[in-house]
């Protein structure tokens, strides 16, 4: 499709390029029949650009398609994005008359579960893979290598320093965050903060390159920051104690699956210490914390579909590494926010503001 419009845009561009050219010494005659030659060409080609559009999509009508959505773990964040897939799936099977099987899996937050995963579905032929979160990605890249399986991830917020890039058969959508908006909202809410905590964990390359910006911002403001890392539940309800009794005034934490899982479990230990909690995703928001700016999930599933069914259709040389995700989307959790006695009104000024309350999913 992308090289169909192509050749129609270089087809009038060259066109220009002639009458351009040859103005100045044509006749008023020549150059409006130019232009009438020049005009029943370009109709012509677009109508043999609908006409193989229309005989491609005769093509593919009846066809079924097998696909395999693996999410890195369950939390609300992951299973947003996986039902925003399979709503897309739907809409495009049914309005491109074809069949899309699909089945989602888990992978429990284990990277041994996520290899037994890949290495059925693609032992089982599917038609392209849909990683949601970069372990997951990373593992289904590495059980496709052999078989060349499209894999299309969803939610991969550094796919450079995950080294998710420059791979033929793989491309998907990335929801990079805005750390120094982030930053901005913290002080822009509180502009007497002292502390800072960074709670994440080790294991999520999500998080290394925003911690990394955090500190920066922290070190040319002249604010201190105490970090804390964690891998299970466990070790984030510790590190979250561990925040408190540091005395920080508030907490970042990047797009970070491990303790978005957890944070049912710190977030009212948070609340009753006044300590306000900024986050990568809305997720983090819905189960409790204060405050993110990031993109919409439910979008992304639905570009990250749209995505894999192109792939599948017209395959993936003209496809990009992957694609970034609009944010701009500034969440706050009213319910939080009250408990804690905190103003938000200033976010309203920065972005799109979305309130919501907390949500145990």
């Amino acid at each position: 499709m992308k090289k169909k419009a192509l050749s129609i845009l270089l087809a009038a561009a060259m066109a220009g390029a002639l009458l351009t050219g040859c103005g100045g010494s044509s006749s008023s005659t020549e150059a409006e029949t130019t232009e009438e030659t020049t005009e029943e060409t370009a109709e012509e080609e677009t109508e043999e650009a609908a006409e193989e559009e229309t005989a491609e999509e005769a093509d593919t009508e009846g066809a079924v398609y097998n696909i395999a959505i693996v999410k890195q773990m369950d939390h609300a964040s992951l299973d947003e994005i996986a039902e925003a897939i399979e709503a897309e799936l739907d809409v495009i099977a049914e309005e491109n008359g074809v069949t899309i099987n699909y089945e989602t899996y888990s992978g429990q937050g284990e990277q041994s579960v996520l290899t037994q995963i890949g290495t059925q579905v693609v032992s089982e032929g599917v038609d392209a893979i849909i990683p949601i979160a970069t372990l997951a990605a990373q593992v289904m890249v590495t059980c496709a290598e052999e078989s060349q399986t499209p894999v299309i991830f969803a939610a991969i917020s550094d796919p450079e320093g995950a080294e998710l890039t420059d791979i033929d058969y793989l491309t998907g959508t990335s929801d990079a965050l805005n750390t120094e908006f982030i930053m901005d909202m913290m002080f822009a809410q509180n502009a007497d903060i002292q502390k800072v905590g960074l709670l994440y964990s080790l294991s999520e390359d999500n998080s290394t390159t925003p911690i990394a910006e955090a500190k920066a911002y922290l070190d040319a403001a002249g604010i201190e920051y105490v970090e804390k890392t964690a891998n299970t539940n466990d070790e984030v309800i510790t590190a979250a104690s561990a925040l408190i009794a540091e005395g920080v005034d508030t907490i970042f934490t990047p797009t970070d699956n491990v303790v978005m899982a957890a944070e049912l479990a710190i977030y009212e230990n948070l609340i009753d210490a006044g300590i306000l909690h900024y986050t990568g995703a809305d997720s983090f928001v819905r189960n409790g914390a204060f405050a993110t700016c990031g993109v919409n999930y439910t979008e992304l599933g639905y570009e990250t579909a749209d995505l894999a069914y192109e792939a599948i259709i017209n395959g993936m040389a003209d496809m990009e590494d992957y694609y970034l995700m609009d944010g701009g989307i500034i969440t706050v959790n009213t319910e939080t926010a009250e408990a804690i006695g905190a103003d938000y009104s200033m976010f309203a000024d920065m972005g799109e503001l979305v309130e919501v309350i907390t949500t145990e999913d």
